[in-house]
């Protein structure tokens, strides 16, 4: 892939960290404070990750409501020295595709500011150029089958190793390698067909 094409594919989708083992111990010990902590963690966490999948806010909304409640309910039978993303993203996951089975016809929302991650300093004529470009690869993203569009939000804009991954997956670490591989491939056609020819380069 072209230097340009890598620039124009970067994401710059807003990031989520995996709470600390001490909150998470705090949490499961009974703290109220480190609860209220971990379920905003987890919300945000599943809601972005939600929307990437469904694109439709409402459903990302009730999605990561009920993923948190679920993890929240089973606290006590986690390893908090573990990290806990993949285990959130696994559950909303199913969640997700609980909803991709009851309704093929979800409605289609443009990238927004909410899931961006622009520093306030960008120049207002780069930040609108990068917008642009995001929004560009985001419809080209959603236009892929589901399985290809959610490891590439797992990888590349959720950032979860490939370790991760196969966990959220439930597959095998050279099958999240070799299906990533084929996605990232499929989006970077589409894009560059997106884009008439504008960018080149070898993939």
């Amino acid at each position: 892939m072209s230097a340009t094409m890598t620039a124009v594919m970067t994401p710059t989708i807003e990031r989520d960290e995996d709470p600390d083992g001490q909150t998470m111990r705090r949490a499961q010990e009974g703290d109220a404070e480190a609860r209220e902590e971990l379920a905003r963690s987890c919300q945000r966490s599943a809601y972005l990750f939600g929307l990437q999948l469904l694109r439709n806010r409402e459903d990302a909304l009730d999605v990561a409501q009920e993923a948190t409640l679920r993890v929240l309910g089973s606290l006590s039978r986690f390893d908090a020295d573990r990290p806990l993303r993949p285990w959130l993203l696994r559950i909303t996951r199913n969640l997700v595709h609980d909803r991709w089975r009851r309704s093929r016809n979800r409605t289609d929302v443009p990238l927004s500011e909410e899931i961006l991650a622009e520093p306030d300093s960008v120049d207002p004529e780069k930040r609108l150029e990068r917008l642009e470009r995001q929004r560009l690869v985001w419809r080209e993203l959603a236009a892929l089958p589901e399985d290809a569009r959610e490891i590439v939000v797992l990888r590349d804009y959720r950032d979860l190793s490939y370790a991760e991954i196969a966990e959220v997956l439930d597959v095998p670490l050279g099958t999240v390698m070799s299906r990533l591989h084929r996605a990232r491939t499929k989006l970077g056609e589409r894009v560059r067909a997106a884009l008439g020819g504008e960018v080149g380069g070898s993939r």
